[in-house]
């Protein structure tokens, strides 16, 4: 009588599936850790553009040159702090002045816009 073949299996060959399942658990805690990180990130880009196009917008309406330099302003967006800084520096054309809004959640520099406004 031929002694019988056990079913079922090996050690190995659990352990390589597990490791094949924790891998694939591993890049998918991964993916979604990444996509949460990307849309806080979106979100904060997109209120931020709010405050940049709003002190640029503000410089517009001036009707007058600012004066070169640096001035910070506060600014909140959905419930979030932000700090805006103007930056006005001159062009070699002396009609135009370039403006730049850097803005920072935390004091971490988010975004920057910039544009030239010219004499009215």
């Amino acid at each position: 009588m031929k002694p019988r073949a056990h079913a079922g299996f090996t050690l190995v060959e659990v352990l390589v599936a597990l490791a094949i399942v924790a891998i694939a658990l591993a890049a998918g805690a991964q993916a979604a850790s990444s996509l949460a990180t990307n849309s806080i990130r979106q979100s904060s880009v997109m209120l931020a553009q709010l405050c940049a196009e709003n002190e640029l917008v503000r410089v517009r309406l001036a009707k007058q040159l600012p004066g070169i330099g640096e001035r910070r302003v506060g600014c909140r967006q959905g419930n979030v702090d932000f700090e805006v800084a103007v930056i006005t520096a001159p062009t070699p054309n002396p009609n135009f002045l370039r403006v730049d809004a850097q803005v920072f959640e935390a004091a971490s520099p988010v975004l920057r816009v910039s544009t030239v406004v010219g004499r009215y």
